[in-house]
């Protein structure tokens, strides 16, 4: 008799979630972003199921002191729009850097989540800071080495 295979579905209930810190002092944005992105979504876990939330929470220190590589520190420009016309606001990088260095991790990886209800659930579990410190302590956090 053939035995079939059935893909198990697991429920965003079921997920063992864990909460991990990320230092970013000296690391490369792209490189930091996809490891981030990986354990938010829960790629990193045998149970990964493509539709539900089985990721882990993610706390990333020192936010400021993230680099790029080359030129890109000078060339990289952040660009939005506020719907109207003639709306486009552009900000290179050097000036997110110092007036909101969070932005710059939260938005590497954003872009490397889905663009759906998904992504935008998984955001949350994103916890950016520009110190040392963080208000998590409760949530006992591991300190993940990437």
């Amino acid at each position: 008799m053939k035995q079939e295979k059935m893909t198990k579905f697991i429920k965003t209930e079921d997920a063992d979630r864990k909460w991990y810190v990320v230092d970013a002092t000296d690391k490369i944005l792209g490189r930091l972003a996809s490891e981030i992105a990986k354990i938010i979504r829960g790629k990193n876990k045998p149970i990964f199921t493509p539709n539900t939330d089985t990721g882990d929470f993610v706390i990333v220190l020192n936010a400021d002191k993230v680099k790029l590589t080359g030129k890109r520190e000078n060339q990289k420009v952040y660009i939005r729009h506020s719907g109207y016309p003639g709306g486009i606001k552009t900000e290179s990088f050097s000036e997110v850097k110092t007036k909101h260095p969070e932005r710059i991790v939260e938005h590497a990886v954003r872009g490397m989540l889905p663009k759906t209800r998904l992504g935008k659930q998984l955001i949350k579990k994103l916890k950016v800071y520009v110190g040392n410190e963080h208000p998590h302590t409760a949530q006992k956090p591991e300190i993940l080495s990437l």
